[in-house]
């Protein structure tokens, strides 16, 4: 730990880590691009939202926390009949969005789920509109939801770019508690000192550990992990409105900053300043609801399934090659305990992917685990890192995030070796993807909606202008049950 004065008492300027983002947050965004993939995103998002709500160790966790609780002019819960306070509304729309891991994905020294962010965006949304319509004001449009996306997915996706909170233990959700202040605090209606003031909590809360999602302690809580971080930014955000005070060096304090405490002294690096990049870059999860780091391998196991389902008891070993991120969060031996140890498994995700030719939800649960041949198959599994492949997930200009399987028989022979290093919700495939993505917010929707309501929801989405213009509390009340 550094070293550090006690006798000044001097107040410095507020760490330029904090403004930066303060002077963002007032800058108008430009990209057409931008906007045209956040309108995507929040109907990706909200289709993982609905089908999480057919999952009963999801929809435990919502609701008001006290039985009864009403709250006049409350935020809604897309898909469900809770009115509830921006804050607990935060943690459960946050929580369906992320619960089955098949939202949005950013991948770089850091990772994560920028619409894990919605959560905050959408309460605060709501929260601000039934406001200002009490005093005869006019309410948010969804321009305004979409342009926080754009600003909470930069703040996130920048920030991980170069700083890797995984490497000292910490979990990515700090970055969802940070771009979430900082847009539920300007949009509740807070200036650059307000921002700037609620950003500085943010780094003085104790962050959560990633133990939760590795061996051995991989369980249930990175599934509302970011529903947690989104509500609590938006308590940041409320608090500081009211007055709270900010910290202005919380990150660059001599012995007492988050740097000298968290960071093992070092500072964030950037590698480019806040635009509209990472909306354009983001990945779609299309394909799999999967770990976005296996996302190749399961379209390669899934190619593969038609040459192994016969030759199940040929099968010598299987070579999967892969990148080091991958092998450092997913890759795993041993028992799998529960839904979450199983969707966090490089091994299980590609041995179903073979055994089905898919890869569902459905299939990271104890009915499907408990088929001996996924353990068989994972057992014979050779897992590699090509340093190519670990080069390029990291290059600005390519972002791949490769994986390449082959599988050798007993008699000798062997399997073409299948190699996908773009999953089909990267920017490379987005014109590939995007009839796919609109599919499968199709399929997940019908889950808890009848086709006719969820083809009228489509449509008032490839409506761009009217959809922009739309007021966000009209829009909320298109997924009540």
């Amino acid at each position: 730990m550094s070293s550090h004065n006690t006798d000044s008492n001097i107040r410095p300027a507020p760490d330029r880590e904090l403004t930066e983002i303060a002077d963002y947050l007032e800058r108008p965004i430009e990209s057409r691009e931008a906007y045209d993939t956040a309108r995507l995103c929040l109907l990706d998002s909200l289709g993982c939202a609905l089908l999480a709500l057919n999952y009963p160790d999801c929809v435990r966790h919502l609701g008001p926390l006290v039985p009864g609780t009403i709250v006049p002019d409350g935020v809604h819960v897309p898909g469900t009949a809770h009115v509830l306070d921006p804050v607990k509304a935060a943690f459960d729309i946050g929580t369906l969005v992320r619960w089955l891991d098949f939202n949005d994905t950013w991948l770089a020294a850091e990772w994560g789920h920028p619409s894990d962010n919605l959560g905050a965006i959408l309460a605060c949304a709501e929260y601000v509109s039934h406001a200002r319509l009490r005093r005869g004001e006019k309410a948010l449009r969804l321009r305004d939801v979409l342009t926080a996306m754009i600003r909470a997915h930069e703040i996130q996706g920048v920030m991980a770019l170069e700083n890797a909170f995984n490497r000292v233990g910490l979990d990515h959700v700090v970055l969802v508690k940070l771009a979430s202040t900082a847009v539920a605090t300007a949009m509740l209606g807070g200036n650059r000192q307000q921002v700037i003031d609620a950003l500085s909590q943010v780094w003085v809360d104790g962050q959560a550990l990633r133990t939760y999602r590795h061996a051995p302690n991989t369980g249930s809580r990175k599934s509302w992990a970011a529903g947690d971080a989104t509500s609590r930014a938006v308590r940041l955000a409320l608090m500081t409105l009211q007055g709270e005070m900010g910290y202005p060096s919380a990150l660059s304090a001599k012995g007492w900053g988050f740097y000298d405490v968290s960071f093992k002294g070092n500072r964030f690096k950037f590698q480019r300043p806040y635009g509209s990049y990472v909306m354009e870059q983001v990945l779609f999860k299309i394909s799999f609801p999967a770990e976005f780091h296996a996302q190749t391998a399961v379209e390669c196991a899934v190619r593969l399934h038609p040459v192994i389902a016969n030759r199940l008891d040929d099968i010598e070993r299987i070579a999967l090659t892969t990148h080091e991120s991958a092998i450092r969060i997913i890759s795993k031996t041993g028992p799998l305990h529960n839904y979450a140890d199983r969707d966090h498994c490089l091994q299980y995700m590609v041995a179903v992917g073979l055994l089905h030719g898919a890869l569902k939800a459905d299939h990271y649960k104890d009915e499907t685990a408990r088929d001996p041949r996924i353990d068989a198959l994972r057992a014979k599994m050779e897992v590699v890192e090509d340093p190519r492949y670990s080069r390029e997930y990291h290059d600005p200009a390519k972002r791949a995030i490769a994986n390449a399987i082959q599988i050798f028989f007993r008699d000798g022979s062997a399997s073409e070796r299948l190699e996908v290093e773009y999953p089909i919700g990267h920017r490379r495939r987005r014109a590939e993807g995007i009839p796919l993505l609109i599919a499968k917010f199709r399929a997940n929707a019908t889950t808890r909606f009848a086709p006719e309501r969820v083809t009228g929801l489509i449509e008032r989405f490839n409506d761009i202008k009217s959809f922009d213009e739309m007021p966000v509390r009209e829009f909320m009340d298109l997924f009540l049950p």
